[in-house]
């Protein structure tokens, strides 16, 4: 076990706590190119992102607003961090900003659309995951829930979370719109067929993948709201 005056304790991690003298110059020095670092890091990946899936968001986009306009719900789900960017994207289509901006259009209200977080029930989740098995918990919600023309948008940083993809697969068999983010190589939800629309952040870091996934996810609702307003 480390301690205080072993180098590789937590003072290595955190030298501003060490009890010893330290140089707070070069601390802070480290700690703002440690930062610059880190955003250009994301700055360039979302750029990468709008070559590699800038054509597929807006065929997304389309098929997301068609399915809204019909009267299709959508169920959002993911584990651990990728569940709050879940909460946070269902949020965003259930209850938008007043008014979406866009560069080629003024302000103009934005369409509410009836969207579920699939790990916000906890009674329901801890149930199936008890009672059926946790690589089930989001497939079983989508069997009672789902119908054709539904959408369903799962987060996985690796893209092999089991039960994102059971659940991927059970929208599929509905007929459900499937949208699919993912990080590394895509992992098992990159297989043919497994989701219609999958973005993949090319990315073995889950910080950046998770950071670059947020905003396709906000940039995929300010493109459905733009078909949804007759704007493209």
């Amino acid at each position: 076990m480390s301690t205080v005056d072993d180098p590789g304790g937590i003072e290595a991690l955190y030298p501003f706590l060490a009890p010893a003298p330290v140089d707070r110059e070069a601390v802070v020095a480290d700690l703002c190119a440690s930062t610059r670092r880190k955003a250009g890091e994301i700055v360039a990946l979302r750029r990468s992102l709008v070559a590699l899936h800038g054509e597929r968001l807006v065929a997304c986009a389309r098929a997301m607003a068609a399915a809204i306009e019909a009267g299709g719900r959508l169920f959002a789900f993911g584990n651990g961090g990728s569940s709050t960017d879940a909460q946070a994207v269902a949020q965003l289509f259930a209850a938008p900003p007043e008014a979406a901006r866009t560069a080629a259009a003024p302000p103009r209200p934005a369409r509410a659309v009836a969207a579920v977080a699939l790990a916000q029930d906890v009674a329901l989740v801890t149930a199936l995951s008890n009672d059926v098995g946790y690589e089930l918990v989001f497939a079983r919600q989508l069997a009672a829930l789902g119908r054709r023309g539904d959408v369903a948008v799962g987060l996985s940083t690796s893209g092999g979370s089991r039960n994102v993809v059971d659940a991927m697969g059970e929208a599929s068999r509905r007929g459900m719109v499937t949208v699919g983010m993912a990080g590394y190589d895509g992992g098992a939800m990159a297989q043919e067929g497994r989701v219609a629309y999958l973005f993949v952040v090319p990315s073995a870091s889950v910080h950046r993948i998770q950071e670059a996934q947020i905003t396709l996810c906000h940039v995929l609702w300010e493109l459905t709201q733009r078909v949804l307003a007759g704007e493209m």
